[in-house]
């Protein structure tokens, strides 16, 4: 296991990010110590909200941290890129999950070279077209499943995070294990935020509306769990009729 202070758990800002629900909804980001490799996920995340979810509350963890609990990692010196991974990545934007020749192999390894040439080529003749995006499309999951290792908080740092197994099952668990709801969710500072899984009632377009900001932080700000309260007697949008209370 790895270690962090013990002062740092459940810590928040609850005025860092709000999503868009009016004022009776907040996003609040919540301070873990560094999760590592086989740890009990849904007993951390519940250790690390107690007092600040309530059970209409929707816990919001993301996939980084899950897949790393889950042992899905790959150090970066295991991989040796080759001459097609070194041209594409240097072509891939500097957000891309892929700008990195070793997480670039790893597709290629996935998919096969000559896809991920007919890729590269169809997102050409798509930027000529006016279209953006073609080559992530054309390979939808095999770069999806794939976090690059740059900007991870060290000892991560030079790690590739894969994609969680099973996110409904984890969010489940830590959706009991902290009597609220909860998510697994894929958010990115290009505004695109996805739920991968979550516990029965959640509404995923509207978590996944609510962290298009994403408050979270994987890297200093150690905050890999946001959660989404709502503050209102009204029932709330983040949750199917019937299942505001956990």
């Amino acid at each position: 296991m790895l270690d962090a202070a013990p002062a740092t758990v459940g810590r928040s800002d609850p005025s860092r990010k709000r999503p868009p629900f009016g004022n009776a909804a907040v996003a609040i980001p919540v301070r873990t110590r560094l999760i590592g490799a086989g740890e009990d996920l849904a007993t951390v995340v519940a250790a690390a909200v107690r007092g600040i979810a309530g059970p209409s509350d929707v816990i919001a963890v993301s996939e980084t941290a899950v897949a790393i609990a889950q042992r899905r990692t790959v150090a970066a010196e295991t991989i040796r890129p080759s001459r097609l991974a070194y041209a594409l990545a240097r072509r891939a934007g500097a957000l891309a999950t892929v700008n990195q020749p070793e997480s670039m192999q790893l597709v290629i390894d996935d998919v096969g070279a000559w896809r991920v040439v007919f890729a590269a080529l169809a997102h050409v003749a798509g930027r000529l077209a006016g279209k953006r995006g073609v080559f992530y499309r054309v390979l939808g999951e095999a770069i999806g499943a794939i976090d690059g290792y740059t900007g991870t908080l060290p000892p991560f740092e030079r790690t590739i995070v894969l994609g969680p197994q099973d996110p409904g099952a984890v969010a489940a668990a830590v959706g009991r294990a902290a009597n609220a709801h909860a998510a697994v969710v894929d958010a990115n500072d290009l505004g695109i935020a996805k739920v991968l899984g979550s516990s029965p009632g959640v509404r995923g377009e509207r978590v996944a509306a609510a962290l298009r900001d994403n408050p979270h932080g994987n890297g200093d700000e150690q905050t890999p769990v946001v959660v989404l309260a709502w503050r209102s007697a009204g029932p709330t949008p983040l949750l199917d009729a019937g299942a505001g209370a956990h």
